[in-house]
């Protein structure tokens, strides 16, 4: 007890003499979320030769090699700000659509929320299309 009332008069004085007291160091989790997403992302077999290739997409700041890196940046800050992983494996015993998008591939790395990632996408029935175009810009527009 003696402890915070000796805390809460220092405080008081070193506010009242005009010096602000040194902030908080932020804890773990806040430093985790304000480092910058780094991905790496592979494409392949998509129909379109522009669209194929590796990129490099970095957020909070934007940069990178990535075609549309401020539209990809915008779309990772909404799954950040709903709290949905874009990068999830879908479930396995779920029912899908048994159609074919095609033999587009992407495969994801690096680090995204503070969260390593390494995903791979595919449009071989119409959950893996949904997952695929729930993504896009961070992955290109595919064909069905």
């Amino acid at each position: 007890m003696l402890r915070l009332a000796a805390f809460a008069v220092t405080s008081v004085l070193a506010t009242a003499a005009g010096g602000p007291l040194p902030p908080l160091a932020p804890p773990p989790l806040e430093r985790l979320l304000s480092a910058p997403d780094r991905l790496t992302i592979s494409v392949s077999h998509t129909g379109n030769p522009r669209a194929d290739g590796e990129y490099r997409l970095e957020c909070n700041p934007v940069g990178g090699d990535h075609p549309r890196a401020e539209q990809a940046c915008a779309r990772l800050d909404r799954f950040a700000r709903t709290g949905e992983n874009p990068f999830a494996a879908e479930p396995n015993r779920q029912m899908c659509s048994q159609q074919d998008g095609g033999p587009a591939r992407a495969h994801i790395t690096g680090t995204w929320q503070g969260h390593k990632v390494n995903a791979s996408f595919r449009r071989t029935d119409g959950c893996e299309i949904a997952r695929w175009r729930n993504l896009e810009p961070v992955l290109p527009a595919g064909r069905s």
